[in-house]
């Protein structure tokens, strides 16, 4: 499980073993499993990852049962370590290395990108790995079956290894689409035999290139899980943030496990991981990389969430008092700086530097409180009114951060309005949804929709109302997208202040701040 080996009964269940090894998962999410059997099924791997200080390239082997396939097959980790010992124009050779060959004294063509064993000066004892740089004939003293492999990503890179150079190291690629006996599943009574593989997690090691782009990763994994709304051959792809802006900051190539967010175009703010090796792209800024669990990534199916562990965790200071964070974050290392209000009943609401890495980086971070009565606990209606909510949400960024501004605007009788300081009414449409019919409850919050001029604005008042709506416009132009869980904490506000709104449920969920 996640690499460590665990011995259970006869007969035990996923459930089980979750039990026993206390693996890092999440109720509900996907857990990865491959057979035995599937191994031995990839057993005669036909693709390999060799990697240089010049980078990444791959090559195919051509005949898994040839002698050099074979040869290759049993002894490719030896050839780690080595080097470029000769190059030429048409060729460069790795090692040299013994090597159970009967080299062949015959003049051999060979084409662009070929592999092949040569043993110099037709010594076994003196064999060589023979990257072709282009089409040519030789007497290399290779094996009579010539080349036994092809490069097939990287051929770049040939081109640019010198003898300053060597193998870094040398691991197959497995075909994952390709096993048969895989399954994901969020099923703990599914069975278990002897030698499965479980995958209960992922885990991520955030780039400190990517800053907002990690802020952005940590808000979609909020709960500690990552849904797979979309899965193709080469990624895996979480929606949730879909449309909110994520920067570019970070432009390299998006390897085999890399995590990026789109940053302009259709999918904007979705955030992929990359199931096979991908090149740098304009509108994909690279935010992390999976260092455990991939397997778990290339066996994930669609409509699932995975558990997920980022390194390092997330600091969420808003929410929280100072005497809750400071003695956290003395432990790791940051000074925490005081200001606005600093009483014992207060709360923090803005942190600068704004990221995780950004503070870790600086050591020191300035924490903004209020009053805790400024802050705002409200229940949003999800499945009553999902897109006004989506509004409310995106307008005050509680869907980045676990605390929102929203400045007053009017208050008159028990009538507060709000106006965001966001203008998402600009390209976000406030359709007629979950409008009262009867009456509207004192605390409950509305928008005003797009059947009225003063589309977006946001309000609450403290008595029922049967006539109109909490901003004050008749029920066809209201959408109910909320309460407000202590609504007496409105009185007291006036015009100009700002009154600063979290989610319950959000805060029940999110009371760490970095450990």
């Amino acid at each position: 499980m996640n690499g460590q080996g665990y011995t259970l009964p006869e007969g035990s269940t996923l459930g089980d073993a979750l039990k026993v090894s206390r693996a890092p998962y999440i109720a509900g999410a996907a857990v990865g499993i491959i057979k035995k059997a599937a191994e031995k099924r990839t057993e005669k791997i036909t693709e390999y990852a060799i990697n240089t200080p010049r980078g990444e390239l791959r090559i195919e082997i051509k005949d898994p049962d040839s002698f050099s396939g074979k040869l290759w097959a049993k002894h490719y980790k030896e050839y780690e370590g080595k080097n470029v010992h000769w190059e030429s124009p048409e060729a460069l050779a790795l090692g040299p290395f013994e090597a159970d060959i009967k080299p062949s004294r015959e003049t051999g063509s060979f084409e662009a990108f070929d592999v092949l064993f040569g043993a110099g000066g037709f010594d076994p004892n003196n064999t060589h790995l023979i990257l072709s740089r282009k089409r040519h004939k030789a007497e290399y003293g290779s094996p009579e079956d010539g080349a036994f492999a092809t490069i097939v990503t990287g051929r770049k890179i040939i081109s640019r290894l010198s003898r300053e150079d060597s193998i870094l190291s040398i691991e197959p690629v497995i075909e994952w689409e390709q096993i048969a006996e895989k399954t994901c599943t969020a099923n703990l009574s599914t069975p278990l035999e002897n030698e499965d593989s479980i995958f209960t997690y992922f885990e991520v090691e955030l780039s400190r290139n990517s800053p907002e782009g990690a802020e952005h990763f940590y808000a979609l994994t909020r709960e500690g899980t990552l849904k797979v709304d979309v899965v193709t051959s080469s990624f895996i792809s979480d929606d949730s943030l879909r449309e909110v802006p994520a920067p570019y900051e970070n432009f390299e190539p998006r390897k085999e496990g890399a995590i990026s967010v789109r940053t302009v175009g259709y999918g904007t703010g979705r955030i992929y991981i990359s199931r096979e090796d991908r090149p740098s792209s304009l509108v994909h800024s690279v935010v992390g990389q999976v260092t455990k669990g991939l397997e778990l990534i290339k066996l994930a199916e669609k409509g699932q969430k995975l558990s997920v562990e980022s390194l390092p965790p997330q600091i969420v200071l808003l929410g929280h008092s100072f005497e809750d964070v400071e003695p956290v974050l003395s432990s790791i290392g940051v000074e925490l700086v005081r200001d606005g209000y600093t009483g014992e009943d207060a709360v923090i609401v803005r942190q600068d530097p704004p990221t995780t890495l950004e503070i870790l980086g600086e050591a020191k971070v300035t924490a903004y409180g209020v009053s805790r009565a400024k802050l705002i606990e409200v229940e949003l209606y999800t499945e009553k009114a999902p897109k006004s909510v989506d509004f409310f949400r995106h307008a005050l960024e509680l869907k980045t951060k676990t605390v929102g501004k929203l400045p007053v605007y009017m208050i008159y009788e028990s009538t507060y309005l709000f106006k965001t300081e966001k203008e998402v009414v600009k390209y976000k449409e406030i359709l007629p949804e979950n409008t009262p019919t009867d009456r509207v409850l004192a605390g409950e919050i509305g928008i005003t929709n797009q059947a009225a001029k003063r589309m977006g604005i946001i309000g609450a008042r403290l008595e029922d109302d049967d006539l109109f709506g909490p901003t004050g416009e008749k029920f066809s132009s209201t959408n109910i997208v909320g309460r407000i869980i202590e609504p007496d904490r409105l009185k007291g506000i006036k015009e100009g202040d700002a009154i600063y709104i979290s989610e319950a449920a959000h805060r029940k969920n999110n009371s760490s701040y970095g450990e």
